[in-house]
């Protein structure tokens, strides 16, 4: 197995760049932004347990907009799945409301590995993340779940009529929402890690073809059916999305390179 320092070495030759990567983590820094977490979890779980109790009674009709696209009717598998089926969509769309709170305790922990000392920064990313991670998921529900639904119940025929569980949709809805709204961070993940001087923009362009790769396996595991149409309605995207990353990296370098040049003794 390889060691932290053999694994940079390697990237490192393999990536050919013109200056090698500068990661500054400390491992005790890394352990400190983790222990920083573990006490933000206390927070997460209260918020997260008040939203679901406030939600609750709202999840029969939150169930109904979620089944529009369909114009099928769901059917249930047992006495209980309408009852647990709505505990889930429950515990689902407390998470989904809780994603700021999540994503501010993730960043308050990890932000002094980034040594940001403008707190309008902080705030600026924590902010964008949310954006990106909202602007997926409803990007999912008002354009790509649509499409994808028709896409697979246009394999019925008379023969073929679908009965479909009221859990498994809605499970197969969350996990769509959910994924795009993940996948809608790359361009801020590729700007924190050109901020770290972990990649550059000659490095991305010059192996734009394994991102595509990449994304295509990522589009593969992160939707919930094997199909290619399903795949393309999430690769596209976030191919778009990794461009749009290049350009801030690119954006990022050239604000670097004036501070250096502005810097006494350049």
């Amino acid at each position: 197995m390889l060691s932290g320092g053999n694994l940079l070495c390697y990237i490192r030759k393999r990536a050919d760049l013109g200056q090698p990567f500068e990661f500054k983590m400390k491992r005790e820094e890394i352990i400190q932004s983790i222990g920083r977490l573990r006490k933000g979890l206390l927070q997460i779980v209260i918020v997260f347990i008040l939203l679901g109790i406030i939600i609750y009674p709202f999840s029969k009709r939150l169930l109904y907009h979620l089944h529009t696209p369909l114009q099928e009717n769901l059917v249930a598998f047992g006495i209980p799945e309408a009852f647990l089926s709505i505990i889930k969509l429950t515990i689902f769309t407390s998470l989904f409301f809780s994603v700021p709170m999540i994503f501010y305790h993730i960043w308050k922990s990890f932000a002094p590995l980034f040594h940001l000392k403008e707190w309008k920064s902080n705030v600026s990313i924590l902010l964008t993340a949310i954006f990106l991670f909202y602007l997926g998921a409803f990007f999912c529900y008002f354009v790509t779940l649509p499409f994808g639904i028709r896409f697979l119940l246009g394999y019925q025929s008379a023969h073929i009529k679908p009965m479909i569980s009221v859990g498994k949709y809605i499970s197969f809805c969350v996990a769509f929402i959910f994924a795009f709204g993940l996948t809608f961070e790359l361009p801020l993940i590729l700007a924190l890690l050109s901020y770290l001087k972990m990649v550059n923009a000659a490095f991305l362009t010059r192996n734009r073809r394994y991102a595509i790769l990449l994304i295509a396996l990522i589009a593969a595991i992160a939707t919930p059916t094997p199909d290619v149409f399903n795949m393309a309605l999430m690769g596209g995207p976030l191919y778009l999305l990794f461009e749009i990353g290049i350009i801030l990296v690119k954006i990022i370098e050239r604000r670097r390179a004036n501070t250096e040049i502005s810097l006494p003794g350049n």
